[in-house]
C-alpha cells in the first residue's frame, strides 16, 4: 500500500501539479489509514480493504476528538486517492463509494445580549438629523423586525401600515408576509420620513430608506451602518446586518416564543433553517435548573 500511495503522491506532484502543501496533507490522511488497517487487521495489501475497515478508522478518529470538518477533509483524500487507483486498475471495487462525509456542526449564530441592544438604542436619544435618524431606523427595522437586509432595502413607503402596526416584507421567491411593529417603530417611521422630505423634497422612487443623496439604498451602505453601529458597543464578534436578524430571533426564543412563530417571522420555509435559536433557550434552561435543581451544581 506504501507503495502506491508514493506513486499517487507523484502523480499529484507531476500531472496534477497540486501545491507541496496539498500533497503533503494527502501524505498525512493516507498514511495515517495505512497505519490504522496496519495495526488493526494486519492488513498491507489495498486489494483486501473494504468499507467497513475505513468506517472503523473514521469512528477511530472520531474518539480522537477530531472535528468532521478534519475528519471529512481526511474522507476526501481517500476517496481521491481510490479514484486514482481504480482508474489504474489496482483495485476491482472501490470501498469509498460506501463512505459518506460526516454533517458539519452548524455553528450558532452570533447574537447581541439585550443589554447592548437597549445601549445601542439610547445611543440616538436627542438627535434630529435627517442621517441619524435614518441609521436610527434601520437598526430598529432590523432587530423589531427580523428582516433581511435585502427586504429592508426594499421596503416601500406603503408597505408601513401604522394603523394596523404591520409592515409588509417582500421576502426570498416573492413571497409576501406581515410582520408586527410597536408603535414606538411607527413613531420613527414617521418621524424620519418627515426629515426625509424636508431634506430632499418630493423623490422620483418609492423606497423608505435613502442614501445621503435621496437615491434607494444598497447593500454596502445598511452594512456599513450596522457594523459601525455594533461595533460602538462591542456587540458580538461578527457586525453584519444579520447579526440582528439572529438577536431578534433569539431574544423572542429566549423570551417564550414558540419556534413556529419565529419561523413566520423570519420568513424561514422550514422549521428546521429556525430550529437553531433554541440554543439560548436550552442555555438559559440549563442555568435555571442548575439553580433551582438540589443537585444541580
Amino acid at each position: 500500500m506504501k507503495t502506491i500511495i508514493d506513486s499517487f503522491l507523484l502523480y499529484l506532484k507531476n500531472i496534477k501539479k497540486n501545491s507541496n502543501h496539498t500533497i503533503v496533507s494527502y501524505e498525512n490522511d493516507l498514511d495515517s489509514l495505512a497505519v490504522y488497517l496496519q495495526s488493526q487487521y494486519e492488513i498491507s495489501s489495498i486489494e483486501h480493504v473494504n468499507h467497513l475497515m475505513i468506517r472503523s478508522w473514521i469512528m477511530e478518529l472520531k474518539s480522537e476528538g477530531l472535528s468532521n470538518t478534519s475528519i471529512n477533509r481526511k474522507i476526501s483524500a481517500v476517496k481521491t486517492f481510490y479514484k486514482y487507483v481504480r482508474r489504474k486498475g489496482l483495485v476491482v471495487k472501490n470501498p469509498m463509494v460506501k463512505i459518506q462525509t460526516l454533517k458539519k456542526s452548524k455553528r450558532l449564530p452570533s447574537y447581541v445580549p439585550k443589554s447592548k441592544m437597549v445601549h445601542l438604542q439610547e445611543e440616538y436619544i436627542g438627535s434630529k438629523s435627517f442621517v441619524s435618524a435614518r441609521d436610527e431606523l434601520i437598526i430598529m427595522l432590523l432587530y423589531f423586525t427580523g428582516m433581511r437586509r435585502s427586504e429592508l432595502i426594499n421596503l416601500q413607503d406603503t408597505d408601513i401600515h401604522a394603523s394596523r402596526l404591520e409592515i409588509k416584507v417582500i421576502g426570498k421567491g416573492n413571497k409576501e408576509r406581515l410582520c408586527p411593529i410597536t408603535s414606538e417603530v411607527v413613531a420613527k417611521v414617521d418621524a424620519y420620513v418627515d426629515l426625509r422630505n424636508e431634506e430632499f423634497g418630493e423623490l422620483d422612487h418609492t423606497f423608505l430608506i435613502v442614501t445621503e443623496k435621496g437615491k434607494p439604498c444598497y447593500p454596502k451602505l445598511i452594512y456599513n451602518i450596522v457594523s459601525r453601529e455594533l461595533k460602538k458597543i462591542n456587540a458580538s464578534e461578527k457586525t453584519s446586518p444579520h447579526v440582528l436578524r439572529h438577536t431578534f430571533a433569539t431574544h423572542l426564543s429566549s423570551n417564550g416564543a414558540e419556534l413556529n412563530a419565529v419561523k413566520e417571522l423570519l420568513g424561514h420555509a422550514s422549521l428546521a433553517a429556525t430550529q437553531v435559536y433554541t440554543h439560548n433557550t436550552i442555555d438559559r434552561l440549563k442555568k435555571e435548573y442548575k439553580k433551582a435543581h438540589p443537585k444541580g451544581e
